[in-house]
Formats: structure tokens, sequence, C-alpha cells
């Protein structure tokens, strides 16, 4: 029998994503969205990355590319600015011809109690993690709608239906991912575009680590029916399942990638 307390082994490609084109936020560094592009790229996709930082997003495409698995384009993208998101699809639309699907990964996230949070504390994260979603959401269903479709995944949060001390700004941040999810679907829906998010409990990668104390992770990790938190690449099949054929009767949903009750 597995011991479900370990990682599972890394899955061989299926060629779920072939000749699609993906375009993926906040995809450099270790995390989800460098795991999401790694995948979408081993399924038979091409992929155009973004993230706000312009050196590590350098660097992962350089690690994608290395690959040698399907073609790999990056551009700089701040998803709270208009301006960066409207030139981050023109790139899409000179480079690929159209787009076939949007993984939504930036978020933001920190940890202030919400007696002491300042309005910038709680703007900054709800600026990026939900209206960065709204904005990278409507650049892609107004390049989809005129190209016959295509498919959106974004990345939530299980903090969107739960309680956790000193995470208020970010749990109503993904609380909003999860309406907002709901309600384009319903509007992509007569435009031949299906919406689905992601929501994480705990994966792990060095940048959380970093920012994340060890009492709180043992006690994150001791929530988790296995005891270990996901791999990012765990949550990248999920992204990668609702992405692909396999969900087409999926919209509006939201799946959860936990071991643990949502």
């Amino acid at each position: 029998m597995a011991d479900l307390s370990l990682p599972p082994d890394y899955p061989r490609s299926h060629d779920l994503l072939r000749d699609r084109r993906v375009v993926i936020t906040a995809a450099a560094g270790t995390g989800i969205g460098f795991a999401a592009a790694k995948r979408c790229l081993e399924e038979g996709a091409s992929v155009l990355i973004s993230d706000s930082h312009a050196v590590r997003l350098a660097e992962a495409a350089a690690r994608l590319e290395a690959l040698a698995t399907g073609r790999v384009t990056a551009q700089r993208c701040d998803v709270t600015v208009q301006d960066d998101v409207d030139a981050l699809f023109a790139t899409a639309q000179n480079v690929f011809g159209a787009v076939d699907v949007l993984i939504n990964n930036a978020g933001l996230g920190g940890t202030a109690n919400l007696v002491d949070m300042t309005d910038a504390q709680w703007g900054k994260v709800l600026d990026v993690t939900l209206n960065g979603t709204f904005r990278m959401i409507r650049a892609a269903m107004q390049a989809m709608r005129g190209s016959g479709g295509g498919v959106i995944v974004n990345n939530a949060s299980v903090l969107g239906w739960r309680a956790q001390q000193g995470q208020a700004h970010y749990a109503a941040a993904k609380a909003g991912v999860m309406a907002l999810t709901r309600c384009a679907a319903l509007e992509g829906a007569e435009l031949g575009i299906r919406v689905n998010a992601v929501a994480p409990s705990l994966a792990m990668h060095p940048f959380l680590a970093k920012v994340t104390t060890e009492e709180l992770l043992s006690e994150l990790k001791a929530q988790e029916a296995y005891g270990r938190p996901a791999e990012v690449w765990e949550v990248a099949n999920v992204m990668v399942f609702l992405a692909s054929d396999y969900a087409s009767y999926m919209t509006g949903e939201t799946v959860a990638v936990s071991s643990q009750r949502a």
C-alpha cells in the first residue's frame, strides 16, 4: 500500500493540452504558477508566462525552455495595471494568434489582525488577488469571444470557505474570486468560455516557507489527512484537468485541492 504521507511520483504526460495556447500569471519562482506552466508544456501546450518580477520571470522562462517540451514566451505583467494586462493579451495575440486557456495564478497574501490592519494592507491584497483576477478575466473573455471560446482557471484558496486568524484580507479576496468565478461562468457559457477555480489548502514551496513561521506550518500540516502539504505540481495537475477536455461539462465550480474537508 502506498504511503500517503509521502509525495507520489511525478506524473507522466498524456497530451491533455496538445496545441493549446496558454497564458499564466505569477509564473516566476517556484510556486504553483511555475508548476502549472511546466505541466502545461508537458501536456503539449505552448505557454506565455507573466509575472511582476522581471528578473525571476526571465529565469523561469529559461528553466522552462531548457525542458525543450514546447514553446515558451515571457512578458512582465503587473495585474494591478490595466495597461500591463492589455499588453499581455496583445503579445498573446501576436505570438499565438489566440488564447485558448488562461490560468489566473496571481495573488498576494500577508498576515495582519483585522483590528490593526491598515487600508493600505487591505487594499493591496484585494487589488492583486481579486481585482487582478477580474482584470485578467475581462481581458481573456474579450479575446476569447472572438476566437471561438476558451477556458479560464482561477486560483482561489480554501480560506475562501474557512476562517484563519490574521487572514481577513486574503480570505475575503479569495472568497471574492470564488464568487467571480461563478458569475463569469454564467456569462462565459454564452461565449463558449468555461470558468472554474481551484482552492488549495497547503502547497509547499520555498517562498511560503520563507514568509510563514515553522509553528504555523506544522499546525497546518497536522490538519491535513496525509500529514503533508501538497506539492505545487499536485495543484497544477488539477488546473491542467480543468483546462482540458476532460472537464468539458464543468463551469462555475471551485475544486478544493486538499486532503481535508473543504
